[in-house]
């Protein structure tokens, strides 16, 4: 099968983010039968030996430049220019920033041309570049890894808006723009659960899959032994809003609390570009930040304990995932665990909390309690094997490309 994937993120190295982690497997697996054509936007951290070491794995790799956007007029004005096109246009300025023409006229001529039998939209903002039309010639797949509507709506009932009034504004907007874009795919995945139920929403008889992501076993292998200690530890990109909102919750609210207990606890804040909202975090006793590293597993299998305190951000978590494969006892918000069983009526696979006394009761429990800790090391572990492989949701991503359906989980 001749498959046209399209991503405005540059999908390599696959550590790089959850963008990147996602696309590059899904694309990986499918190299194996059937035939890639993968086209990318590269920004000016892509080296060429990363755009050399992607070409590798597709039959062809298409490179664009990402588009420089117009200098943007500020304050006020400017504010109320882009929402009057967002009104008028019905396109977020989030997705029309990293639109590309030559990407649209390349794509256009493909499709005239019959050149492929399916094309994939990996993360829902290359939407753009589909036409409604086109699910009469070729498969159209969106691969929506959250829903932006569903993501914002939690922002603002959660309190954790970084703009309130903007988002209240948008939020009419973002919805139908998602019921516009979902109705020109022949077939939309999500990773949740959570998200299917928001996209059905918008396209109640559209064919929606569930397909989470997986882990790369050789990446994070399970530790070899309990550290010990009181060490925690956060995983993620640090200019990330939904990441610095909860890093800032848990370093101001719950980690004081957890050092009246424990005076000993520290926490690593792991991720690259730490904005300024967290760097100043380590200014607080026991607080590192530690920006890009090597090795994002070394940390984790150094950890006694992985925190995921998020409150916002739909979609699974790569950062769960990652600590659960590598064995480290998780403490994690309902949002950090979305799309995940680990309580009530299954084995016991992390421990959740959402509120600051809950945080820390659940910590203290882990430090104290050996027997615990492997329990969950145990248990988390064995679930990534059977549940969370890139070689389950590539099967069950080609099943959606040939359009054979996703089994138990896809949802028409």
């Amino acid at each position: 099968m001749k498959i046209l994937m399209l991503s405005s993120t540059f999908p390599y190295p696959p550590t790089g983010g959850g963008t990147q982690v996602r696309t590059f497997n899904l694309l990986k697996y499918l190299s194996k039968r059937h035939q890639i054509t993968a086209l990318v936007q590269r920004n000016e951290d892509v080296t060429d030996a990363e755009v050399e070491e992607l070409g590798e794995w597709v039959e062809e790799l298409v490179v664009f430049g990402r588009p420089k956007p117009a200098e943007a007029e500020g304050g006020i004005l400017g504010k109320m220019q882009r929402f009057s096109a967002f009104l008028q246009q019905g396109t977020p300025p989030s997705v029309l920033h990293l639109y590309s023409p030559d990407m649209q006229q390349w794509i256009n001529e493909a499709v005239r041309d019959g050149r492929f039998e399916a094309i994939t939209c990996e993360h829902s903002v290359n939407e753009i570049y589909v036409q409604p039309d086109w699910q009469e010639r070729l498969r159209t797949v969106v691969n929506i890894h959250s829903s932006v509507y569903g993501t914002c709506r939690n922002q603002l009932e959660t309190g954790t808006s970084e703009n309130n009034l903007r988002d209240q504004l948008n939020l009419p907007l973002l919805r139908r723009y998602e019921e516009q874009y979902c109705s020109k795919f022949s077939g939309i995945v999500v990773t949740t659960e959570d998200d299917r139920r928001q996209i059905r929403e918008f396209a109640p008889k559209a064919a929606i899959s569930v397909i989470p992501n997986g882990v790369d076993f050789k990446l994070f292998p399970r530790r070899i032994s309990d550290p010990g200690g009181q060490r925690l530890v956060f995983i993620g990109a640090m200019d990330n809003r939904p990441n610095i909102d909860a890093v800032r919750f848990f370093s101001l609210e719950v980690f004081p609390k957890v050092r009246e207990r424990h005076p000993e606890t520290t926490l690593e804040l792991v991720g690259a570009k730490p904005v300024a909202e967290v760097l100043e975090l380590q200014e607080q006793p026991g607080i590192s930040v530690t920006g890009r590293v090597p090795s994002i597993v070394d940390y984790l299998h150094k950890a006694t304990v992985c925190v995921v305190p998020m409150r916002t951000g739909f979609g699974i978590k790569n950062k769960t995932l990652e600590a659960m494969a590598a064995g480290v006892p998780v403490v994690s918000s309902d949002r950090g665990l979305e799309g995940l069983e680990v309580d009530g009526g299954v084995p016991l696979r992390a421990l959740r909390a959402n509120e600051p006394t809950e945080y820390v009761y659940a910590i203290s429990r882990l430090f104290e309690d050996r027997k615990l800790r492997k329990q969950l090391s145990e248990n988390g572990r064995a679930l990534i094997e059977s549940e969370y492989t890139w070689e389950r949701a590539g099967e069950l991503y080609e099943n959606v490309l040939i359009g054979e359906g996703t089994s138990a989980r896809s949802q028409t």
